[in-house]
Order: C-alpha cells, then structure tokens, then sequence
C-alpha cells in the first residue's frame, strides 16, 4: 500500500455522514493511548466540515481513512490543526503527515498571517509538526481565548493543566510563526547573497592576479 492509493481533499458537505465515525475513532485512539483529548461532537465536526475547514482522507476503494480539522482562535491570529485521526486499518502507511501536510496547506492559504499550533502528546506529530516548521513553545505563546482553554475540560489531564497555572500539562506545545520563518529566510538569503559576493571577489581577485603574473 503507498500514499498515492489514498485521496486526501478539503472535505465538503457531503462527508458530514463520516463525523459520527470520525469521533468515536477519536475516542478510541485516545483510550488506547490512555491520553487526554478535548472531545468534539459530530456536530462539531460535520460544523467544520460546512466551512471548509477540514481535510478528509479515503482509500482508493472508498474506505474512509483519514481527517483533520482547523480551529481559529484570538480573532484569527491563532489557528491550530486539530484532531489529526488515522483509520487504524491504515497506519503506518504515512498518511497521518500527508493528511497534516495537507491540513497545513490549507491553513496557510485560508489565513496566511496566522500562527498555527498544536498540543500533542504523540512523539509522531511532533516529529510531522517539526518537520513543518514547528518549533516547540511555552503555553505562554499560545493563544489565551478562554474558549480553546475550555475544550480541555474533556481532557483526562484537565486537573493537571489548571494545577500548573495553565503553564504546562502532559502535553508538549509546538508553534508555528510565520513571521518568524520570513526572518529565517530573509536572514538566510542575506548569508548566501553574502557569501556569493565573498566568492566574487575572491574570484575576482584571483583573477587579476593571473592577469598580472602575465604582464
């Protein structure tokens, strides 16, 4: 099985059908995991998937396999991809980051200013994540709207999240600023542009040298 048997798209109103399987997959994940998650209801789901705000993912004989879905906090200057969720008929296949990837995609394109975050307990997203251009964070760089912080309650770490001040929890926070990856980039064409001049002039020097040696 390869990543080109699936099709991962932006999910429409005709997969609000999948939101009922889709949660109850959530829920079991994270029970086998024996980790927290902030629950969501199929209506919640089918919601986002209304909007245009999610990425669903089948297998080429039409079995559902995969979704994604984006949430937008502090007015739009947060976005975070959320319940990332793998039909386990097909883990392993690399299809959790080509559904992230695509998920990133579409956050980037609907809300190009934003930071994107994530709260995970999964050693693979982190490593997706990263891979994107995450970088781990305190919680104090996350979004402060009250209403994210509220859909912890669900979370089995709750206790543990509001003990710590909201500081910390069993989950590892991860950011994405875009701002930041323009200064990562204009600083590292700045360092090639200068080291191009470097080699001219070097170049350029050796070359009059020659020249000379000549006269």
């Amino acid at each position: 099985m390869a990543i080109q048997d699936f099709d991962i798209q932006v999910a429409t109103a005709q997969h609000v059908d999948y939101a009922p399987l889709i949660c109850e997959e959530m829920a079991e994940s994270a029970k086998a995991r024996g980790t927290g998650i902030a629950q969501r209801s199929p209506e919640y789901v089918a919601n986002k998937m209304l909007e245009g705000k999610a990425v669903i993912a089948f297998h080429k004989d039409g079995t559902w396999a995969g979704f994604c879905y984006i949430e937008t906090w502090s007015h739009g200057d947060f976005v975070a991809n959320s319940g990332l969720i793998v039909n386990p008929v097909f883990r392993k296949e690399g299809l959790a980051k080509a559904i992230k990837e695509r998920i990133f995609k579409l956050s980037r394109t609907k809300y190009p200013d934003a930071k994107i975050f994530g709260l995970t307990t999964g050693l693979a997203v982190m490593k997706i994540n990263s891979d994107l251009g995450y970088e781990p964070v305190t919680y104090s760089e996350l979004t402060q709207d009250e209403d994210f912080w509220a859909g912890c309650k669900s979370c089995v770490n709750y206790d543990i999240l509001m003990s710590k001040g909201r500081k910390n929890c069993m989950c590892t926070a991860m950011l994405f600023d875009p701002v930041e990856k323009q200064k990562e980039y204009e600083n590292k064409m700045q360092k090639i542009t200068h080291k191009a001049t470097l080699l001219e002039r070097i170049e350029n020097a050796i070359k009059k040298r020659i020249g000379s040696d000549h006269v």
